[in-house]
């Protein structure tokens, strides 16, 4: 059976609510894809007469720059040269779009996209020609540039070794690394590959040992990650030797190389292209989009207005409903229609059974101050009617009529101190004061206060207990508890019955009963057996029952102590109560 309360997700109140929210998003999403799907066309179209290789040719100065200056502080005369050679506008910015330089006027908006990206640490494949040699711009050379002593020593040495290749018949010549190393080089490359082994040098500048050394270092945690082994470079930045995977060991060097030259180039860059034409000639392209965005953000808070007035409209008639009957006189007792099956209607149903237990309690308490008057009236009436008697003279205030008198205060006295033990546990005042308890001591105790009542009845009082159980709570509390049980079970057995009292530990709980062989329960009658007022003899005649407040009591203090306490019962046969309470309390 589906738990009470439970709404079906497809009806569910939230479930509706997101869908008109999903709904809303997916319609604004989609004409937002369109506009920019649109603009950006639009975009391509302008751009249609943009020249690659001007572009690339503006990238590769740019690069080149970068790779030989730490910031871009003085770029603004290259970049107006490159501006006035191919006729275009040029604007760099940084990562948040800051211009850095720019050919054009102070205040002109930036072109609608950046062109590229420039970085000499990540050359873009699409636009340089040097992306072929390596992803690393080889004019960015940080702490691979030869001081000019070494410039001149790395010159001496390339003479030298020339000088040995043309009398060894090797045309050769002198050419210069952009790090400032000189070096023969022959004219045949096949001559080249012969050159003998008495003119080459073993000499490499300190600067680019250094240099190849803190790149080794630098790339070594990476290989170690990739459980490759250690490399060997040249001063050439060429591997030999390695035995690991090539195209892995190349990746480590390359990112511990950008790593070494990140200080010595200058950050990337955003690269803007535009055209130099005046920007009034052109259509104002902020002001289209603007005039769209208008129209999207107009369309989106339509829908939005209807959706809402839809879903909102079949929120709040129910919710007016709810509202107009929980205004209502408190003897109204107004129901209202169910007619959906999510939150709404959960919660109607909900105020209906409210509306329901409402109208009981009313009915109950009604009934209960009637028994309650009922109760009073009665010692009340007699204590008044033997006075007047007295006081006529009728009756002598001898010590059987004091000791009438008496009887009917005490019963007054005992209505009154049941009403005020409901009252404080209603008021959720009760207050208790455990301690262990053993159960034997505990019935022994209520069976001794009990006894002359059952021998002066006829009635048969035992105790039998199953073990040694032993529990934690009031005793003072506990022994009315069980008292009230007993006092029910005496006065509901007739002469020659018996009483028993019982006692064991079951698993984590005390339980205990009290069995009488009296008149019985009738099936019907049992579920009201705890009910505040009621007896099974409607005439609430005093001499076949108490007052109604004994079990109801039972069941609060039972309650207070974290039990449970129940009845079963065989008419004419016997009845049994049972109390379960936490060993622990």
């Amino acid at each position: 059976m589906r738990r009470r309360g439970r709404v079906r997700p497809y009806r569910s109140l939230l479930v509706k609510l997101l869908a008109s929210s999903v709904l809303i998003a997916v319609v604004a999403v989609g004409l937002t894809i369109w506009l920019t799907a649109t603009t950006t066309s639009e975009a391509i179209r302008q751009e249609q007469g943009q020249v690659l290789a001007d572009d690339a040719s503006i990238y590769d100065g740019l690069v080149g720059y970068a790779a030989g200056h730490p910031d871009w502080s003085g770029a603004g005369p290259l970049i107006r040269e490159l501006a006035g050679r191919t006729g275009r506008r040029i604007a760099i910015t940084d990562q948040e779009r800051l211009i850095l330089a720019d050919s054009a006027a102070p205040g002109t908006p930036l072109p609608a996209r950046t062109a590229a990206v420039v970085d000499p640490l990540h050359l873009d494949p699409a636009l340089s020609t040097r992306a072929a040699d390596g992803p690393i711009d080889s004019r960015a050379l940080g702490p691979y540039r030869l001081s000019e002593d070494e410039r001149e020593m790395s010159q001496q040495l390339a003479v030298k070794q020339r000088d040995c290749l043309q009398n060894l018949g090797v045309p050769a010549e002198i050419v210069r690394r952009p790090n400032g190393r000189a070096e023969p080089k022959a004219a045949n490359p096949v001559q080249s590959l012969m050159k003998p082994g008495a003119c080459l040098s073993d000499w490499v500048s300190l600067t680019e040992k250094r240099a190849v050394e803190e790149l080794t270092r630098l790339a070594q945690p990476c290989l170690d990650r990739q459980n490759q082994p250690r490399v060997r470079l040249d001063e050439n930045l060429v591997l030999y030797g390695a035995k690991g995977d090539p195209e892995v060991t190349r990746t480590c060097v390359d990112n511990a190389r950008r790593e070494q030259l990140q200080p010595h180039v200058a950050p990337a860059a955003l690269l803007f292209i535009g055209s130099q034409a005046d920007p009034r000639a052109l259509p104002d392209p902020v002001r289209v989009d603007t005039r769209r965005l208008l129209g999207l953000g107009f369309l989106v808070l339509v829908l939005t207005i209807g959706v809402t007035a839809l879903v909102g409209g079949r929120l709040v008639r129910p919710l007016r409903l709810l509202t107009e009957a929980a205004s209502a006189p408190a003897d109204g007792h107004r129901r209202v229609p169910v007619t959906t099956r999510d939150e709404i209607g959960v919660l109607a149903t909900a105020f209906n059974d409210l509306s329901d237990r409402r109208q009981r309690v009313e009915e109950q308490r009604k009934a209960m101050v009637s028994d309650i008057a009922h109760e009073l009236r009665t010692p009340l009436t007699t204590i008044r009617s033997g006075l007047e008697a007295a006081q006529d003279g009728v009756a002598q205030p001898d010590e059987a009529w004091l000791s009438s008198q008496l009887e009917e205060v005490l019963l007054l006295q005992h209505i009154i101190d049941d009403l005020q033990d409901l009252a404080a546990a209603d008021a959720g005042a009760f207050r208790l004061h455990p301690e262990p308890v053993a159960l034997a001591d505990l019935l022994d105790q209520v069976t001794a206060a009990h006894r002359a009542r059952a021998d002066q009845s006829g009635i048969t009082l035992r105790t039998t207990v199953d073990g040694d159980p032993e529990l934690h709570a009031d005793p003072v509390r506990l022994r009315q508890l069980v008292g009230n049980l007993v006092a029910n079970a005496v006065r509901h057995t007739p002469v020659g019955g018996t009483v028993t009292l019982a006692g064991q530990a079951d698993g984590g709980e005390v339980v205990l009963t009290v069995t009488d062989t009296g008149s019985g329960i009738e099936a019907e009658d049992l579920p009201y057996v705890f009910d505040r007022f009621w007896r099974a003899e409607k005439s609430r005649n005093r001499g076949t029952g108490g007052s109604g407040l004994g079990l109801a009591i039972v069941r609060q203090l039972a309650e207070a102590h974290g039990g449970t306490v129940s009845a079963t019962s065989t008419p004419g046969v016997a009845t049994v109560f049972t109390l379960r309470l936490p060993a622990g309390g």
